[in-house]
Protein backbone atom coordinates (compact mmCIF):
# COMPACT_ATOMS: atom_id res chain seq x y z
CA UNK A 1 0.00 0.00 0.00
CA UNK A 2 1.18 3.52 -0.95
CA UNK A 3 2.35 5.62 1.98
CA UNK A 4 1.24 9.13 0.47
CA UNK A 5 -2.17 9.88 0.59
CA UNK A 6 -4.44 12.77 -0.35
CA UNK A 7 -8.09 13.26 0.94
CA UNK A 8 -11.85 13.15 -0.31
CA UNK A 9 -13.96 15.24 1.41
CA UNK A 10 -11.47 14.55 4.79
CA UNK A 11 -10.83 10.69 3.93
CA UNK A 12 -7.63 9.65 3.49
CA UNK A 13 -7.10 7.61 0.60
CA UNK A 14 -3.83 6.12 -0.72
CA UNK A 15 -1.91 7.82 -3.85
CA UNK A 16 0.66 5.50 -6.11
CA UNK A 17 3.15 6.67 -7.99
CA UNK A 18 6.46 9.03 -6.69
CA UNK A 19 6.12 12.59 -5.40
CA UNK A 20 8.05 14.62 -7.84
CA UNK A 21 9.41 17.84 -7.05
CA UNK A 22 11.05 21.17 -8.88
CA UNK A 23 14.27 20.36 -11.09
CA UNK A 24 12.53 16.69 -11.03
CA UNK A 25 13.03 15.42 -14.67
CA UNK A 26 9.76 14.98 -15.92
CA UNK A 27 8.67 11.57 -16.64
CA UNK A 28 7.24 10.89 -19.91
CA UNK A 29 3.48 9.47 -20.68
CA UNK A 30 1.33 7.80 -23.10
CA UNK A 31 -2.33 8.95 -22.47
CA UNK A 32 -5.22 8.94 -24.99
CA UNK A 33 -7.06 11.59 -26.94
CA UNK A 34 -10.41 11.96 -29.52
CA UNK A 35 -8.87 14.22 -32.35
CA UNK A 36 -10.54 14.81 -35.78
CA UNK A 37 -8.78 12.02 -37.19
CA UNK A 38 -9.91 9.35 -34.26
CA UNK A 39 -8.41 8.16 -30.88
CA UNK A 40 -4.50 9.27 -30.87
CA UNK A 41 -1.59 9.42 -28.40
CA UNK A 42 -0.20 11.99 -26.78
CA UNK A 43 2.84 11.65 -25.00
CA UNK A 44 5.08 14.44 -23.62
CA UNK A 45 7.15 14.61 -26.47
CA UNK A 46 3.93 16.26 -28.53
CA UNK A 47 4.83 19.09 -26.99
CA UNK A 48 8.21 19.23 -27.43
CA UNK A 49 10.04 23.18 -27.13
CA UNK A 50 6.57 24.54 -25.14
CA UNK A 51 6.28 24.83 -21.61
CA UNK A 52 3.48 22.54 -20.81
CA UNK A 53 1.19 23.12 -18.01
CA UNK A 54 -0.56 19.66 -16.89
CA UNK A 55 -3.87 20.21 -15.12
CA UNK A 56 -4.34 16.96 -13.53
CA UNK A 57 -8.16 16.80 -12.39
CA UNK A 58 -10.32 13.65 -11.16
CA UNK A 59 -13.19 14.16 -13.67
CA UNK A 60 -14.00 16.87 -15.56
CA UNK A 61 -17.79 16.34 -14.42
CA UNK A 62 -18.32 17.56 -11.88
CA UNK A 63 -17.76 21.38 -9.78
CA UNK A 64 -14.02 21.95 -9.13
CA UNK A 65 -12.47 19.95 -12.31
CA UNK A 66 -14.76 22.25 -14.36
CA UNK A 67 -14.05 25.47 -12.90
CA UNK A 68 -10.07 24.33 -13.10
CA UNK A 69 -10.19 23.54 -16.63
CA UNK A 70 -12.36 26.38 -17.58
CA UNK A 71 -10.01 29.02 -15.76
CA UNK A 72 -7.18 27.28 -17.62
CA UNK A 73 -8.95 27.62 -20.69
CA UNK A 74 -9.32 31.56 -19.99
CA UNK A 75 -6.17 32.23 -18.53
CA UNK A 76 -4.05 30.67 -21.47
CA UNK A 77 -4.52 33.95 -23.90
CA UNK A 78 -2.56 35.47 -21.63
CA UNK A 79 -0.07 33.69 -21.17
CA UNK A 80 3.36 33.70 -23.54
CA UNK A 81 2.62 31.60 -26.91
CA UNK A 82 5.16 28.59 -26.53
CA UNK A 83 2.93 27.51 -23.14
CA UNK A 84 0.25 24.84 -23.75
CA UNK A 85 -2.16 23.39 -21.33
CA UNK A 86 -2.75 19.40 -21.33
CA UNK A 87 -5.80 18.88 -18.76
CA UNK A 88 -5.44 15.29 -17.60
CA UNK A 89 -8.30 13.40 -16.13
CA UNK A 90 -9.62 9.07 -16.32
CA UNK A 91 -12.32 10.02 -18.40
CA UNK A 92 -12.63 8.21 -22.13
CA UNK A 93 -11.46 10.68 -24.58
CA UNK A 94 -15.25 11.19 -25.50
CA UNK A 95 -16.61 12.64 -22.66
CA UNK A 96 -13.63 14.87 -22.58
CA UNK A 97 -14.28 15.90 -26.27
CA UNK A 98 -17.46 16.29 -25.22
CA UNK A 99 -16.97 18.58 -22.31
CA UNK A 100 -14.61 20.29 -24.22
CA UNK A 101 -17.91 21.18 -26.69
CA UNK A 102 -20.35 22.29 -23.80
CA UNK A 103 -17.90 23.99 -21.82
CA UNK A 104 -16.27 26.05 -25.01
CA UNK A 105 -12.83 25.13 -23.97
CA UNK A 106 -10.86 24.95 -26.95
CA UNK A 107 -7.92 27.16 -25.96
CA UNK A 108 -6.15 23.73 -23.68
CA UNK A 109 -5.85 20.15 -24.61
CA UNK A 110 -7.64 17.32 -22.78
CA UNK A 111 -6.09 13.67 -22.38
CA UNK A 112 -7.40 10.49 -20.79
CA UNK A 113 -5.09 7.90 -18.83
CA UNK A 114 -8.34 5.76 -18.97
CA UNK A 115 -5.88 2.77 -20.78
CA UNK A 116 -3.62 2.05 -18.22
CA UNK A 117 -3.02 4.77 -15.78
CA UNK A 118 0.80 5.30 -16.92
CA UNK A 119 0.61 9.40 -16.02
CA UNK A 120 -0.84 8.40 -12.92
CA UNK A 121 1.63 6.13 -12.02
CA UNK A 122 4.91 8.43 -12.83
CA UNK A 123 3.49 11.91 -11.56
CA UNK A 124 2.00 10.14 -8.37
CA UNK A 125 -1.29 11.25 -8.85
CA UNK A 126 -3.27 8.17 -9.00
CA UNK A 127 -5.89 6.88 -6.69
CA UNK A 128 -5.64 3.47 -6.78
CA UNK A 129 -9.12 2.73 -5.15
CA UNK A 130 -11.18 4.81 -7.21
CA UNK A 131 -9.01 4.74 -9.83
CA UNK A 132 -8.95 8.57 -10.58
CA UNK A 133 -6.04 10.91 -10.55
CA UNK A 134 -5.43 13.70 -7.82
CA UNK A 135 -6.04 16.67 -8.14
CA UNK A 136 -2.55 18.44 -9.61
CA UNK A 137 -0.39 20.99 -11.64
CA UNK A 138 2.78 20.52 -12.58
CA UNK A 139 4.67 22.95 -15.05
CA UNK A 140 7.22 21.02 -17.51
CA UNK A 141 9.70 23.50 -18.96
CA UNK A 142 10.73 23.19 -22.63
CA UNK A 143 13.78 21.38 -21.26
CA UNK A 144 11.57 19.09 -19.56
CA UNK A 145 12.21 19.91 -15.90
CA UNK A 146 10.04 20.34 -13.29
CA UNK A 147 9.35 24.20 -13.30
CA UNK A 148 6.64 23.58 -10.78
CA UNK A 149 4.05 20.94 -8.53
CA UNK A 150 1.31 21.66 -6.77
CA UNK A 151 -0.47 18.21 -5.58
CA UNK A 152 -3.41 19.56 -3.88
CA UNK A 153 -3.51 17.80 -0.77
CA UNK A 154 -7.41 17.66 -0.65
CA UNK A 155 -8.90 16.85 -4.11
CA UNK A 156 -12.63 18.62 -3.76
CA UNK A 157 -10.19 21.87 -3.37
CA UNK A 158 -8.69 24.09 -6.03
CA UNK A 159 -4.84 24.26 -6.69
CA UNK A 160 -3.05 27.80 -6.01
CA UNK A 161 -4.02 29.27 -9.45
CA UNK A 162 -1.95 32.47 -9.32
CA UNK A 163 1.06 30.64 -8.17
CA UNK A 164 0.95 28.33 -11.51
CA UNK A 165 0.44 31.41 -13.73
CA UNK A 166 3.00 33.57 -12.40
CA UNK A 167 5.91 30.51 -12.50
CA UNK A 168 4.44 29.94 -16.01
CA UNK A 169 5.05 33.45 -17.11
CA UNK A 170 8.52 32.58 -15.78
CA UNK A 171 9.27 29.79 -17.35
Amino acid sequence: MSQRTVKMRGAELPVAGPELHVGDTAPNFRLHQRSPEGLKDVTLDDFEGKTLILSVVPSLDTPVCEKQTIRFNDEISSLPGNIDVLTVSMDLPFAQARFCTEKSTDSIYTASDHRDANFGLAYGTLIEPLRLEARAVFIVGADKKLRYVEYVPEVTEHPNYDAVLEVAREA
